[in-house]
């Protein structure tokens, strides 16, 4: 799932919560939706918004620069815990409070689920896929994430062996 569409970074922003803190949000608004410059919509409850526990945020950094053209500069929706189609817009133009019913983001009319939280996943980079090994011990390498509640602990298993602990690097964030 999201190939290499998945990565990580360390985003800077205004959070979104205290955002909407300051505009207000109305009694019964129970989605954002996030609308791009180039039309895109996509939309994701306000509850995800609004959490403390969450750090949902209107990004316009990525790892300590200005937030690049391919990432959504000027501005960007960042959800952590949600699958980009529904809340991470990019070349943010505006931010719109409404109801679940009332606005399907651009991928839910072809199919996609309207709720996309991201469950724990992992995926092993090294070796690649289909490579050919030399008999002898081989590094095996590679990510684990659950955005909104972080990894606390990988294993590995090689055919029909036993799990092993893999060694975790030091994460990115908190988060």
């Amino acid at each position: 799932v999201g190939g290499d569409l998945i990565g990580n970074a360390l985003w800077t922003g205004v959070r979104l919560r205290d955002l909407l803190e300051m505009a207000g949000v109305a009694d019964g608004a129970t989605q954002i939706v996030g609308r791009s410059v180039d039309g895109f919509t996509a939309g994701f409850p306000t509850s995800w918004a609004l959490d403390p526990a969450r750090e949902a945020l209107v990004a316009v950094g990525m790892n300590g620069e200005p937030l690049p053209a391919r990432h959504g500069f000027p501005a960007r929706l960042i959800v952590p815990g949600l699958y980009g189609y529904v809340s991470a817009t990019k070349w943010l133009a505006e931010i719109e409070l409404t109801t679940r019913e009332a606005v399907d983001g651009f991928w839910i009319p072809r199919g996609w689920a309207k709720d996309a939280p991201i469950l724990t996943q992992s995926r092993i980079d090294v070796p690649t896929s289909g490579s050919t090994l030399a008999a002898g011990p081989i590094d095996v390498a590679g990510v684990a994430w659950a955005p909104d509640r972080g990894v606390a602990g990988v294993e590995v298993r090689i055919d029909d062996g036993p799990w092993q602990a893999a060694t975790i690097s030091r994460p990115i964030s908190d988060a």
